[in-house]
């Protein structure tokens, strides 16, 4: 059996992420993020680095994007939350010192992102959290 996968089309809202990121002062290394397990390639989003003083080391992130369109939001929450863990797993033996970030549009992080139960899925499996604005394509809040 051939476990090699492919790259996935880009989310709809890639780009708009990308260039809010770039907005910011990030600068982005890839695109997307490879990792090569050896029997399945993972492809995160984004890589980005940026430069946070003259004296301190670059702080790199990984951005995995999602847009939360299908019919079935806990769906894809679900599906995002399996997939999240898997590439923090991997990035982390991959390239430890890069921080995984999962971004959300707004409008899901106001109308989803907020009930206690996800709040609570969200802080015991520690995922920061990006979120995006659609309508200014710009990042609305950083959430560690």
């Amino acid at each position: 059996m051939n476990c090699q996968s492919t790259m996935p089309a880009k989310d709809i809202f890639h780009s708009l992420v990308r260039t809010a990121l770039e907005k910011e002062g990030w600068m982005i290394t890839h695109d997307p993020y490879r990792i090569d397990l050896g029997f399945v390639d993972f492809y995160i989003d984004l890589g980005a680095e940026r430069l946070i003083a003259a004296t301190k080391d670059n702080e790199k992130i990984a951005v995995e994007i999602k847009t939360f369109l299908a019919a079935s939001v806990i769906s894809e929450f679900h599906i995002a939350i399996g997939q999240f863990i898997n590439y923090r797993i991997a990035l982390q033996e991959e390239e430890a010192d890069r921080r995984l970030y999962l971004a959300i549009p707004s409008e899901i992080y106001k109308r989803f992102f907020r009930y206690p139960f996800i709040q609570t899925v969200i802080h015991r499996n520690q995922i920061p959290l990006i979120v995006y604005d659609i309508n200014q394509e710009a990042i609305d809040q950083w959430i560690s």
